[in-house]
């Protein structure tokens, strides 16, 4: 019996599932606004521009210590970058490249972020330029310690797989909206890579391109997490279980002035519970530089308020 005729093969089109589509229109938008950050002899990272006068978001590790600092378009033009500002804390810079009318990604809002849907990151690991790997948004609001030592929050964790060289790149949704910045991965762990949240990203970014850091309050003090034993916390309504503990004072800063003393408990700044030194740099804001504020203590088993007028940090 002779064999029948051959099935005609459909359009490479048909083949492609909504998964797909969905995947390869978001890197046909925004892969064109990923670029290749050089630091130095043999730092390299990520980043993407997002204005079309070549503002380019990134992490501050990337660009860390190496100078000069070049960036690598995906149409192969290179251009020496000039950083606008940088912010160790948050792990995120801004450079400036020469050129106009280049394509840019857009911030969307991490707000209405879903655990389970579809995340995209596009960098340049371990030297492969432009690649691209996808997942989903694992989890929200987690918590990470940036290389600084200070403590990130709101940062989104997702399985699209991450490796050196992937830092600062965008992570993307399948509208092609850049909700993340791929900051770190845990290794050896399978799955586990993170990204600050563009709400963030925003944030910090306008007061970078604004001040060229981000302005912070300090008072003063070196300190620990410490506990505040059930007893003592029930006596004076306290609703906490730990404090800070004030290992040193700097001579001459708001908390000495001020009247704090090494081996005082800070329970509450500005009205706002402290149970450990990240509760109490979150407190530490821009808007709190010259601003009277009510600090509670605990000194042995006297609870006491001082007004400390905090100060602008210079670090």
């Amino acid at each position: 019996m002779a064999p029948g005729p051959l099935p005609a093969f459909e359009p490479d089109d048909s083949l492609l599932d909504a998964y797909s589509q969905a995947v390869i229109r978001a890197v046909d938008q925004v892969g064109p606004a990923v670029v290749k950050i050089a630091s130095g002899p043999s730092g390299s990272g990520s980043g993407f521009v997002f204005t079309p006068d070549g503002l380019v978001i990134t992490n501050s590790h990337v660009i860390a210590g190496g100078r000069p600092l070049t960036v690598t378009l995906p149409d192969g033009r290179s251009s020496r970058a000039d950083v606008v500002g940088d912010d160790p804390d948050t792990d995120l810079a801004v450079v400036r490249i020469e050129g106009g009318s280049l394509p840019y990604a857009c911030l969307g809002t991490s707000d209405t972020i879903r655990v389970g849907q579809i995340a995209i990151a596009i960098g340049n690991p371990y030297g492969f330029d432009y690649s691209v790997t996808t997942g989903v948004v694992s989890a929200l609001g987690r918590s990470l310690r940036s290389r600084s030592g200070r403590l990130m929050d709101d940062i989104l964790q997702t399985d699209a797989a991450l490796n050196p060289g992937n830092s600062g790149g965008p992570l993307v949704t399948s509208r092609g909206e850049v909700i993340g910045v791929n900051t770190a991965m845990i290794l050896p762990a399978q799955g586990l890579c993170f990204a600050i949240a563009s709400n963030t990203v925003g944030f910090v970014v306008a007061r970078l391109i604004r001040d060229g850091r981000i302005r912070r309050s300090f008072i003063g003090v070196g300190g620990r997490k410490a506990p505040v034993s059930r007893r003592l916390a029930h006596h004076h309504g306290l609703a906490i279980t730990s404090g800070v503990l004030v290992m040193s004072v700097e001579s001459y800063s708001p908390a000495a002035a001020a009247g704090l003393h090494t081996g005082d408990i800070i329970t509450s700044f500005g009205g706002t519970a402290v149970s450990g030194v990240d509760d109490l740099h979150r407190c530490l804001t821009e808007a709190r530089i010259g601003v009277p504020t009510p600090l509670t203590l605990l000194r042995g088993v006297e609870r006491r308020q001082v007004i400390v007028l905090p100060a602008e940090s210079v670090t």
